[in-house]
């Protein structure tokens, strides 16, 4: 048994292994999408940011929005590219970490809260029935995100990346 077992892996190491860099793409992939829409609603309205920053109590609000901005955008750029990675995601850690004290940690783990059923109710005027559904906006999705920045902070950004190109390059 032990026997065949072996066999079987020395056949399925080697295709997973390739699908390793794969992987670290898809993952930095959906972390530059995550960061995309945060970052340019940031920047679409700084002046916004920066008076919500106040609201939440976050100290020098004004540095503090340019810097989550900039630093999501920035990961958006370099991780797509797979340039830096690991250098961009300690950043983007430490944003996801404070995304958890200042806003969602207080919400609980989950983003959606138990579905409820209603009869009578009002959305935007028009009766509904049925489930309804409540976001309550907790940390869940964002330790995902954390989760993801550790795979690439740990493993790199794979064989897809303009980092490993810029080192093969100089490595010859």
């Amino acid at each position: 048994m032990q026997c065949q077992l072996l066999k079987v892996c020395r056949w399925v190491t080697p295709i997973t292994e390739n699908l390793q860099s794969v992987a670290l793409l898809l993952v930095r992939f959906i972390l530059a999408y995550t960061f995309y829409d945060p970052a340019m609603m940031k920047w679409g309205n700084m002046e916004g940011t920066i008076e919500w920053f106040t609201t939440m109590g976050i100290p020098f609000s004004a540095l503090n929005a340019y810097m989550a901005a900039s630093t999501e955008l920035a990961g958006v750029i370099l991780l797509t590219l797979g340039l830096f990675s690991r250098l961009i995601s300690i950043p983007l850690l430490v944003t996801m970490f404070v995304a958890i004290a200042t806003v969602h940690g207080a919400n609980g783990y989950h983003v959606i809260s138990e579905s409820m059923q209603w009869s009578d109710a009002y959305v935007n005027g028009e009766e509904v029935t049925g489930t309804v559904v409540f976001l309550q906006n907790g940390f869940e999705n964002v330790l995902n995100y954390i989760a993801m920045l550790l795979v690439v902070v740990s493993f790199g950004p794979g064989k897809l990346s303009l980092d490993h190109f810029i080192k093969k390059t100089f490595d010859r």
